[in-house]
């Protein structure tokens, strides 16, 4: 496997996008950052890591195999190799907070940035990008964030993590290849937090709602259900899970 470390760049997504623009890239190059002056999260958000304490890279994965129709399965086997690995690392109480936060102890410790590129109407590539929160300890302004320093009372090497990670994405990449889709969307579905627990959510214009959420469909819509026994079905953008 191919790793580029550097120690700054405006966004390890973008860096990897570049890279791949101008070259064949294997599966599974890697470039990984101290420092991201743009660092990018889900919805246009902007992802604040204080330099060299935590872990901050994109993976480059050949999806060619893949349909539209699968798109979200590739957060799916991301959000499941997060949950592997943090688990080898004995950190407790992981879930996934749709569509692909990785929760510890109900608090933020992972996100996920899905950027897939498409040829002659397939999928070619796509470009993994995580943020984890490792050795840093203060979070100001993010009252839901935390990392695995504060969880696990303990320093982690973030290179170990790095490979672990790496590792487990092939397993799960090799389980969506040979089309054990059924099996992961259940593991996936297990991992959902506060699935079939009262939760409040909001809408686009900004209204509040409680339903339960049941799991997702294979597109990634999230399943919930309302009054009258009505199963809803939201699109990312349609809705927000609050905390």
């Amino acid at each position: 496997m191919h790793i580029i470390k550097l120690d700054a760049t405006d966004s390890t997504n973008s860096y990897l996008r570049a890279l791949s623009s101008n070259n064949t890239l294997a599966d599974y190059t890697t470039v990984t950052a101290k420092h991201q002056t743009h660092g990018r999260g889900q919805r246009g958000t902007n992802w604040q890591s204080e330099t060299d304490k935590n872990l901050m890279f994109s993976v480059f994965k050949n999806v060619s195999f893949l349909g539209f129709q699968d798109n979200f399965f590739i957060s799916i086997v991301t959000s499941l190799a997060l949950i592997k690995t943090l688990q080898q690392f004995l950190i407790p109480k992981l879930s996934i907070k749709w569509p692909n936060d990785i929760l510890s102890e109900d608090k933020k410790i992972c996100g996920i940035l899905i950027e897939n590129t498409v040829k002659q109407n397939a999928f070619g590539g796509t470009i993994i990008g995580i943020g984890l929160n490792v050795n840093q300890t203060q979070f100001k302004d993010l009252p839901n964030a935390t990392s695995l320093q504060l969880i696990a009372g303990t320093h982690l090497n973030t290179d170990e993590l790095l490979l672990s990670i790496i590792t487990n994405l092939k397993f799960y990449f090799n389980q969506l290849k040979t089309n054990q889709h059924k099996l992961l969307k259940e593991n996936y579905e297990s991992y959902l937090f506060r699935k079939n627990k009262p939760s409040t959510f909001k809408d686009q214009a900004g209204n509040l709602f409680t339903g339960y959420i049941q799991g997702v469909t294979n597109l990634g819509n999230l399943r919930v259900l309302l009054e009258d026994e009505i199963i809803a079905e939201y699109e990312l953008k349609e809705v927000t899970l609050l905390y």
